[in-house]
């Protein structure tokens, strides 16, 4: 069943050229995005970011929440896209090692960093997506340790 989740989380990333901050600004794009990925997930699906400032102990609910949270995070930049580095099977959970590429507001420069999400699947379905500004932290929220 794991290498089943590995495939379904793999299916609902991004390509590494879409520009994410552009996927959920716009209301068409997010319309289209909402269509393709709310079959994947449970109705309690909820997510967070460990990265955000003050989000330390915030929990975004539902389709909605996921937004919500990416606006929160995309304020600061321009453009933002992702390469996924790769998808790896932890039972029931999925974690994501990225890179992340993103243009600040009001510059030119694009600048790299890395982080990792950690996808909870229950069910056959995606429950809950934490997003981390680091692999070993991600790793040490689901009980692991690099």
């Amino acid at each position: 069943m794991s290498q089943e989740n590995v495939e379904m989380v793999r299916g609902l990333l991004p390509a590494p050229d879409v520009d994410i901050a552009q996927l959920f600004r716009d209301d068409m794009l997010w319309a289209a995005l909402v269509a393709a990925v709310a079959p994947a997930l449970r109705s309690d699906f909820e997510c967070f970011n460990r990265g955000l400032p003050g989000g330390e102990g915030r929990t975004y609910k539902g389709l909605d929440g996921l937004r919500v949270l990416w606006l929160d995070w995309l304020a600061p930049w321009a453009t933002y896209r992702t390469e996924i580095e790769d998808a790896i099977d932890l039972g029931e959970h999925v974690l994501v090692p990225v890179r992340d590429f993103a243009r600040p507001q009001e510059s030119a420069q694009e600048v790299a960093f890395g982080g990792a999400a950690v996808w909870t699947v229950r069910d056959g379905k995606i429950a809950q997506i934490g997003f981390y500004t680091s692999r070993h932290e991600a790793l040490k929220a689901v009980g692991l340790e690099e």
